[in-house]
């Protein structure tokens, strides 16, 4: 790593690659990559891309109103009609650069999600995320102007006079960089649950560094809880894609009976929020916590040559999804809320810019609208290059000194995140405990003072454990005081 670069950004999934990517040549930019690239929550999407790219069968007025339905009307429209009207080129982009979208013939294949009213989500099977990284990877690799560091994790981030200095924590040696320009693209908060589809890196870094800054930080409780995650022992919990629905999977309650046309007339294709609510309220007028995900009518062949993934995963767990229904269960899966930021993705403090999942950009709502959230990375990683090369790419030196720091201190006491995780299970899962989230708070805020109050070793360990405490202090006094 140099001393100084031109923007650094941090994070290294979608978001943060494809923002990289569409700055110029004579741009330096850092990507800060917290663990090895491929492990990020870009890389477990499975669904797919929700973009509308024939204008024949679909518009763009469609795709806005079903994503301001998802969302409960609580969506920025400024917002939803950027994400709508610019992401087919940005779509368009990912397959000239390599994307593989499933195809019959020369067109596209495109399926039909929860909450859509029309075919629009061309996919890669069912690991999209994982073929945009792979394109996405190829292609930063390949750029002079982008540096890339795997397992550095950013600790602190500074203001100062003209840009910011951050704090590198790498393979047990710190180091301080330095740029004009810094983009969050930290991913999302799914460890401050016990319960997540996300990977074991999404513990709220970027929200938390962005409020140490005095950024805005909006809806952080929007907490999407995905419907149908694989019901098995554990924390991380496998996603079964709101895609099989899609293609005609029915839930069944404990007695195996189908449930959802009792709480809404879509049944099985109501947006996400609904459908796990549908089934929290199942399963108390059952008493009963068992649920499945049924495609066993469609053909075998196709099952597996459409999900691919899922079909792998749940033989591996002992379940054939062509002959045996799979258990399934709500869990914590996406963040709507975030660092609030403008359609040009800039928060409140200057320089400061934040995209993807860790970014409050208000097209989601309440409630987001499956195979969004690739799209949202893709065209608001791209409006925040591009809003900084408008503006002076740098303003000669930064002014001031270096932040110093000691790292040394007392270890972290085993089990502090252990402890946010339970608290926010009770408090605050599909359907809040409002008192469980006020004794939470008191929890979760005394665990934030101690750990930022006294003096802890600084590793990774601990600015994790310090950020799920913060995130969760926020969406614990949103909860009680909404």
């Amino acid at each position: 790593m140099r001393d100084k670069y031109d923007v650094i950004i941090v994070g290294g999934g979608v978001a943060g690659l494809y923002a990289a990517l569409n700055f110029d040549s004579n741009v330096n930019v850092l990507v800060a990559a917290k663990r090895e690239l491929s492990l990020c929550n870009s890389s477990l999407a499975q669904g797919g891309v929700a973009a509308v790219l024939d204008t024949e069968t679909d518009s763009f007025e469609c795709h806005y109103k079903d994503t301001m339905v998802a969302g409960g009307y609580e969506n920025r429209p400024e917002a939803v009609k950027v994400l709508v009207e610019e992401g087919p080129s940005d779509v368009r982009k990912m397959i000239e650069l390599g994307a593989r979208f499933d195809k019959s013939g020369d067109q596209l294949n495109m399926t039909l999600e929860g909450g859509h009213s029309r075919r629009r989500i061309v996919h890669y099977k069912d690991a999209t995320g994982q073929e945009l990284m792979r394109v996405l990877i190829e292609a930063v690799r390949q750029k002079e102007n982008i540096e890339i560091v795997e397992n550095a994790f950013v600790c602190f981030l500074d203001e100062t006079q003209g840009g910011f200095y951050a704090t590198i924590l790498k393979d047990g040696v710190f180091s301080v960089v330095a740029a004009p320009y810094v983009i969050l693209a930290t991913g999302g908060i799914g460890r401050v649950y016990k319960y997540t589809t996300n990977s074991k890196i999404a513990t709220g870094d970027g929200v938390a560094l962005a409020y140490e800054l005095g950024a805005k930080i909006k809806n952080l409780h929007y907490v999407q809880f995905h419907p149908t995650a694989f019901a098995e022992p554990g924390r991380e919990r496998f996603l079964i894609s709101e895609a099989v629905r899609g293609e005609g999977a029915v839930l069944l309650n404990s007695d195996k009976e189908r449930f959802m046309h009792r709480y809404d007339e879509r049944e099985e294709l109501a947006p996400r929020d609904v459908v796990s609510k549908a089934i929290i309220l199942e399963s108390r007028r059952t008493g009963n916590e068992r649920f499945y995900l049924d495609i066993t009518f469609r053909n075998p062949e196709y099952i597996k040559k459409r999900f691919p993934t899922i079909y792998a995963h749940c033989l591996n767990e002992g379940v054939d999804i062509t002959k045996q229904p799979i258990p399934v269960f709500p869990c914590q899966h996406y963040l709507m809320g975030g660092i609030d930021v403008d359609l040009n993705a800039r928060t409140r403090v200057d320089r400061l810019y934040a995209v993807g999942e860790c970014s409050h950009t208000g097209v989601h709502g309440k409630n987001r609208l499956a195979s969004n959230s690739l799209l949202e990375a893709l065209v608001f990683g791209r409006r925040a290059a591009q809003d900084i090369m408008i503006r002076a790419r740098s303003d000669g030196n930064l002014a001031g000194s270096p932040p110093v720091r000691d790292y040394d201190g007392a270890p972290l006491p085993v089990g502090t995140r252990t402890t946010v995780r339970e608290i926010m299970q009770r408090a605050y899962f599909v359907l809040p405990d409002l008192d469980a989230a006020e004794r939470g708070l008191v929890q979760v805020s005394e665990i934030e003072n101690r750990l930022k109050r006294y003096k802890f070793a600084i590793t990774v360990d601990y600015c994790e454990a310090k950020n799920l405490a913060t995130v969760a202090g926020i969406i614990l006094r949103e909860v009680v005081h909404h």
